[in-house]
């Protein structure tokens, strides 16, 4: 299959690549550019594992294609470089094993950026979009909530 070059905009700096039309993002994130922070789980879209942010907005990547990321800000983990969030989920011991972590803090640092003031079910919410199979959500939810109140 042939490819195309394009241009993405991603953690504030401009990268042009050669895709395929049929290249997803998650898979132009990890094998062009080597950011591996946004995992491949279900393939599918209902795991989360893939989610990063599209101009602030969390998008789980293995559903959407390179080519419909040009002109838009892509953020992966790696370009979260030591958010609050981030903190949070090591201060309230939210994650086991890690696998699904990335994406729980890419949607959880767009919720925090999307509903600053998020309540109790604004948060359980956003949250059933992500799945973790080793640790219970309330660590998460906290993470999420000291956040908040910090703001």
């Amino acid at each position: 299959m042939r490819s195309y070059p394009i241009t993405l905009d991603v953690n504030g700096e401009s990268h042009i690549l050669s895709v395929r039309p049929a290249d997803t993002l998650l898979f132009a994130l990890r094998s062009y550019l080597g950011l591996t922070g946004a995992k491949p789980g279900c393939l599918n879209g209902d795991c989360g594992a893939c989610t990063i942010n599209i101009d602030s907005w969390p998008m789980k990547s293995c559903l959407m294609l390179a080519v419909e990321a040009v002109g838009k800000k892509v953020t992966t983990i790696e370009g979260l470089n030591g958010a609050p969030i981030q903190k949070a989920f090591i201060e309230k011991f939210a994650f086991q094993c890690g696998y699904c972590t990335p994406g729980f803090i890419m949607n959880c640092h767009s919720l925090i950026q999307q509903h600053p003031e998020a309540d109790d079910e604004t948060i359980k919410e956003w949250l059933e979009s992500n799945i973790c199979r080793c640790t219970s959500y309330a660590e998460i939810e906290e993470a999420v909530k000291s956040v908040l109140r910090k703001s």
